[in-house]
């Protein structure tokens, strides 16, 4: 559930910091104080699309922070478990920040996150419910979802069998489609591939061959100015008066002096040493001059093989070891094409087995969906009857894909989508003696709003969130149908922390917390706040919720009628 909630500089709010409880938390205030700007902020800590807009005037940035206390069995514990992030106390802190130019950065328990992991922790944690939801509903594409939740884990497990099978086969058939449509354009590449790979075979390339002829190359190029500088370094070593000789004589006197003075015998070691050392080089100086060999034919011949070597590179990569791995490529496509007709063989043999698969697969998963789907359709209709509906029917219709990929099985063409081997639809009939047709062909907005409201409570013993958000989906009824919408709000908040916008008295009533949501102006500037309503505001509260005015006396009785009744019959 969600225990803490601070909001900085976010549209109208200057600065808030909301404390929820477990129960039913009611949101309630005039149009534009500010309720939907909350949920706005909750649904950004779920990862919702972030904008500049939502930056208060004159700020560098908005930041939104929840504080979220989960089991240790939660789903959110695995997620954050995978990422690294680590989790103390059964305690998920959300973070969100947006700058005036719009930039959103994610935080969770203090450690950046994309906002694609951002949204997968937070969507465990908040299920916000609105006007999008109804119209999710009418979304016929949604059913297969929902009844998959409501079914649970033994029908997600086959139905992620079937989609792994259903990907594989769309990956064959693609393969396989290419393989057939391409036939000319495989033959044109078997030729080009054959005279590159021809082409690289021949030049017989080495890794580091052009590094080792640059070298080369270089050094037969710098001849004349190398033999003058080792030159010049030999005679300066071993010509007339040179330094080596110089040295020798001085070897010779301090040789001497350590005789005499044996504190001179480290130094006399240390130039004999030195002296020898320089004369070891001396005569390599020597041989390697005499070994010097200007070759203009070898300088041809590199620069000949360099310029073949580096046409390779411009055509089939930056370095040699890129044209040798491009040669490796192409042989092995090469082996590839010439064996066509065999691949395309073994392709249809895997599709034929992979298709069975996933038509048994997509029957298997059909059966428990239809199963589930009627254990729905009751058990909505029997929420209905809560909700003033007693004469609606609710059915789950199957009808096959009339477009897909097509698959042979079992001597028959089965059309699969990644959903399964069929669609399926919500079906309605408000009315008794009335055929059922398509939800969204004859539901009412307050029918739809019942039902989803159904749905929500069906689904929430199969869904692990911790906190259940109602954004006014009383919106369009009234009387003893708002009545019966509030104590089925309630219910889940037995099952579900849940929050809720309402300007239903009804819904109010019922609510274990009361906030009150107010704008506000100071120094020219408008800001949100939020109250904890204690009894007698509730009743201030409620009585304008009823009167839509002016507070009276008679308003504020039929609050408290209103609020009794709530208690007496053991809802709030």
């Amino acid at each position: 559930m969600i225990e803490e909630l601070t909001i900085r500089n976010f549209a109208i709010i200057d600065e808030l910091s909301l404390s929820f409880s477990t129960g039913l938390t009611v949101l309630t205030g005039e149009t534009g104080a500010g309720k939907s700007i909350i949920i706005d902020a909750l649904g950004l800590l779920a990862g919702g699309r972030s904008s500049v807009d939502f930056v208060r005037y004159g700020s560098q940035k908005a930041e939104i922070e929840g504080l979220f206390r989960v089991t240790k069995h939660h789903p959110v514990i695995d997620i954050l478990d995978e990422a690294g992030i680590s989790i103390e106390d059964e305690m998920v802190i959300i973070k969100r920040e947006i700058n005036d130019k719009g930039k959103s950065t994610c935080r969770v328990n203090g450690q950046l996150v994309t906002l694609t992991m951002q949204r997968a922790v937070g969507q465990t944690l908040i299920d916000i419910h609105g006007q999008h939801e109804h119209q999710e509903l009418l979304q016929m594409d949604k059913h297969s979802h929902m009844i998959d939740t409501y079914a649970g884990g033994d029908l997600q497990a086959t139905k992620d069998h079937y989609q792994q099978s259903f990907r594989e086969l769309q990956e064959i058939q693609a393969d396989l489609k290419r393989l057939r449509d391409n036939d000319r354009e495989n033959v044109q590449r078997l030729d080009l591939i054959q005279y590159q790979l021809e082409e690289i075979q021949n030049a017989n390339v080495n890794g580091s061959e052009d590094e080792e002829l640059e070298r080369e190359r270089f050094k037969l190029a710098n001849m004349e100015k190398l033999f003058s500088q080792l030159q010049q370094a030999f005679e300066s070593l071993y010509g007339e008066s040179s330094g080596l000789e110089s040295i020798r004589e001085a070897m010779i006197s301090l040789n001497e002096a350590a005789a005499i003075d044996k504190e001179l015998s480290e130094l006399d070691e240390s130039l004999s040493s030195n002296f020898y050392l320089l004369e070891e080089v001396t005569f390599a100086l020597r041989d390697h001059l005499e070994q010097l060999d200007f070759d203009p034919e070898r300088l041809n011949e590199i620069t000949i093989r360099l310029d073949e070597l580096n046409q390779l590179k411009r055509k089939y990569g930056s370095t040699l070891q890129d044209v040798i791995e491009y040669a490796k490529k192409i042989e092995d496509e090469s082996q590839e094409l010439m064996h066509l007709d065999e691949r395309i063989s073994q392709y249809e043999t895997r599709l034929k087995e992979v298709g069975i698969q996933a038509v048994h697969l997509a029957k298997e998963l059909s059966t428990k969906r239809k199963d589930a789907a009627a254990q729905l359709s009751s058990a909505i209709e029997k929420e209905l009857q809560d909700l003033y509906m007693e004469k609606t029917t609710f059915s789950v219709q199957c009808k096959n894909h009339s477009r897909g990929l097509t698959v042979q099985a079992d001597d028959q063409e089965v059309v699969l989508s990644e959903d399964g081997a069929e669609r399926l639809e919500f079906y309605l009939s408000p009315n008794p003696g009335e055929p059922e047709k398509s939800l969204a062909k004859v539901a009412s907005g307050g029918e739809i709003s019942r039902i989803m409201l159904a749905l929500k409570r069906i689904l929430t013993n199969q869904s692990e969130r911790t906190s259940l958000i109602f954004d006014e989906v009383d919106t369009g009824v009234s009387g003893r149908v708002a009545q019966a919408i509030g104590e089925k709000i309630y219910a889940i908040s037995s099952q579900s922390q849940v929050l809720c916008i309402t300007h239903l008295p009804q819904v109010a009533a019922l609510a274990t917390t009361h906030l009150y949501i107010q704008k506000q102006e100071d120094e020219g500037r408008v800001s949100t706040s939020v109250t904890e309503l204690n009894n007698r505001s509730r009743v201030n509260e409620i009585a304008r919720m009823l009167s839509g005015a002016e507070v009276t006396k008679k308003t504020k009785e039929s609050a408290e009628e209103l609020l009794q009744f709530a208690r007496t019959n053991s809802v709030s």
